[in-house]
């Protein structure tokens, strides 16, 4: 994958400086080992990658071969140098040992071997690999602290896809102190964040470690302007419903259907199939699924994404209609100046026909699965949910839905989102629910279902909360405008996230105004101010008088800890736009959907043994 990045400086903060910074202690981590080399990815590792270093640059520091971590054994090969790396897990260990214990038992030309750990380095890893007896065979173990990486120019991500199963299942905080590391990291770079606010039980873990590395520093911050104005750091406990409901915007949609991944999709080849030469119809389609990258370096799609779905064609129409008018002025061109000006604006041109040939497609893969029954139905169902119908009974839609045993966590999901608009479920309607799943889908899931309940996801019935957070916070907006929305409500047709509301609430008029709901909504309530050197403290009250007239907009950094969804990210997009002042910056642990927010607690046998974390 390209590591090009014009669209990571094309905000208000340059976040190409955050790519860099890890480019180059990546590069001297491949430079400390002499000789031609060989990586070893673990396979989560290679998307995250591919957004720091491309394959080019990788060459020019003596990568001559990159092969996926497999039990197998790795393919023949000549190199001087076999790097290893992986993230600290159990099972990724035993797959490195087999590596190295075939490599040796082939002998031939001899190779040094290093270890790289990911973001940091394992205790339990390393003693597994000394049992196993090939720790001594490692020149070096190191550890590289990739920790948020920029997918765009308003988007970082820790892509750490577990979090949340890990902090509310396990009790592992460790993605926590990653977290904190990361906003040390940020702050290295951008300045100290003078203001952090911040809600759930995750929110002040992550707030106290980072009190306690800014004190190891000692005052040895660096002396930077600061860039970002205010931290919020949102707990996913805090709002569990928002990413249980099917997305609605562009972007969200790609995700729900077809998996966005490190800012690319893979999408069924037909559809991109390249006419014959003579146009009589499609030439030889690949069997391999085609791979988009999707970021805000293509124009249409940064113009695309954020919208409501039902708003897209007819951006797409208009698009159309411009781009022919575009390429019919050369027809009009008659002299030699207009010639050479039309053809200055060729290439440009085509890629934007190319970009319009691709989201036509795309909007129509979009369009076949969203006019499914079963999609409509499951929206109804959650449409009835969030505005308190049909809360309190077992739903015939979910009823049925079992008895057709369709996928468990489309189910789950369901039951999830009634649970929380219900502030819970009835004990007879939850003993009906975990009777129906565990005789249709397997014994093993009365530990999922367990697993909900220890997460929250699901919960007998108590107080009831949901009604007054949805009245006193506006979650519900009829009348929705989808094409021109005026409101954050559209990227769910009539649902404002929970989570985005609390940001705009604190931009302005601020927490205090809704100290009531904020009492409802689990865990702590944070506030910090972090003290900023009296002269970069004068230099940006200098900066900000100059500006306040001229609407110089503050920036505020997002960070999800536990996930955050396309809808949401579209929502925040949205606020930035509006003029109340605040530029918005997402971080998160991971950019998920319902599925992948769902599956890490869905048990198959033995799942919860072989990947379980070794940190």
């Amino acid at each position: 994958m390209s590591a090009g990045g014009a669209h990571l400086s094309s905000g208000k903060i340059n976040l190409s400086l955050l790519r860099d910074f890890y480019r180059r202690e990546f590069l001297e981590c491949l430079d400390k080992c002499l000789g031609t080399k060989a990586l070893v990815w673990d396979d989560a590792l290679t998307g995250p990658f591919g957004l720091i270093a491309e394959y080019s640059l990788l060459k020019e520091h003596e990568v001559e071969k990159m092969f996926p971590l497999r039990s197998t054994g790795l393919p023949k090969n000549n190199v001087q140098n076999v790097l290893f790396i992986t993230r600290p897990k159990l099972h990724l260990m035993e797959m490195i040992s087999q590596n190295i214990l075939q490599e040796e038992q082939q002998g031939g030309f001899r190779k040094e071997y290093y270890l790289v750990f990911v973001p940091r380095k394992s205790l339990l890893c390393e003693k597994k690999l000394k049992e196993i007896g090939v720790y001594g065979s490692f020149t070096s173990v190191e550890e590289f602290n990739l920790e948020l990486i920029p997918f765009d120019y308003d988007l970082l991500s820790m892509e750490m896809d577990n979090t949340f199963r890990d902090c509310y299942l396990d009790n592992d905080f460790t993605s926590m102190y990653y977290a904190a590391q990361s906003l040390m990291t940020l702050q290295a770079l951008y300045g100290t964040i003078p203001y952090i606010h911040g809600k759930g039980d995750c929110a002040k873990n992550v707030v106290d470690m980072m009190r306690r590395m800014k004190g190891e520093l000692s005052g040895r911050e660096p002396q930077i302007t600061p860039q970002i104005d205010n931290l919020l750091i949102l707990d996913r406990t805090v709002d569990l419903l928002t990413p249980l409901l099917s997305q609605l915007t562009y972007e969200g949609l790609i995700d729900e259907v077809f998996g966005l991944s490190n800012t690319s999709v893979k999408l069924p080849p037909e559809k991109f199939s390249q006419k014959k030469d003579d146009g009589s119809g499609p030439s030889d389609v690949s069997s391999e699924p085609k791979k988009i990258i999707l970021n805000s370096g293509d124009e249409l799609y940064a113009d695309l994404r954020d919208k409501n779905f039902n708003a897209v064609g007819a951006i797409v129409s208009r698009k159309a209609k411009v781009i022919t008018a575009e390429f019919d002025e050369r027809h009009s061109a008659k002299t030699v100046g207009e010639m050479k000006q039309f053809v200055s604006k060729l290439p440009h041109l085509q890629a934007a026909r190319q970009s319009l040939a691709t989201h036509t497609s795309i909007a129509e893969l979009i369009k076949e699965a969203t006019d499914q029954d079963e999609f409509m139905d499951s929206l109804r169902c959650q449409q009835e949910f969030i505005n308190g119908m049909e809360t309190d009974k077992v739903h015939p839609y979910i009823e049925d839905s079992i008895a057709k045993q369709e996928v468990i966590t489309k189910v789950l999901r369901l039951i999830c989102v009634q649970s929380f608009c219900n502030d819970g479920l009835k004990p007879k309607v939850l003993d009906f629910y975990k009777r129906e799943i565990v005789q249709t889908y397997g014994f093993e899931h009365m530990l999922t279902l367990m697993n909900l309940e220890k997460t929250g996801l699901i919960r007998p019935h108590g107080n009831r909360t949901y009604t007054v957070i949805r009245k006193s916070l506006k979650l519900i907006v009829e009348d929705v405008n989808e094409q021109l929305p005026n409101d954050i409500s559209y990227v769910f047709s009539g649902y404002a996230p929970l989570s985005v509301r609390l940001a705009q609430y604190l931009a302005r008029p601020g927490w205090r105004s809704i100290t009531e709901v904020l009492n409802l909504l689990p865990g702590p309530k944070v506030e910090e101010i972090q003290q900023i050197p009296v002269a970069l403290r004068k230099r940006r009250n200098s900066i900000s008088s100059q500006h306040s007239s001229s609407g110089e907009q503050k920036v505020t950094l997002v960070f999800f800890l536990g996930g955050v969804t396309f809808a949401e990210i579209a929502a925040l997009r949205f606020l930035a736009q509006q003029d109340d002042g605040t530029d918005y910056i997402v971080a998160t642990t991971a950019v998920a959907n319902a599925e992948n927010f769902i599956t890490p607690l869905v048990e198959k046998f033995e799942s919860h043994l072989s990947d379980s974390p070794a940190y």
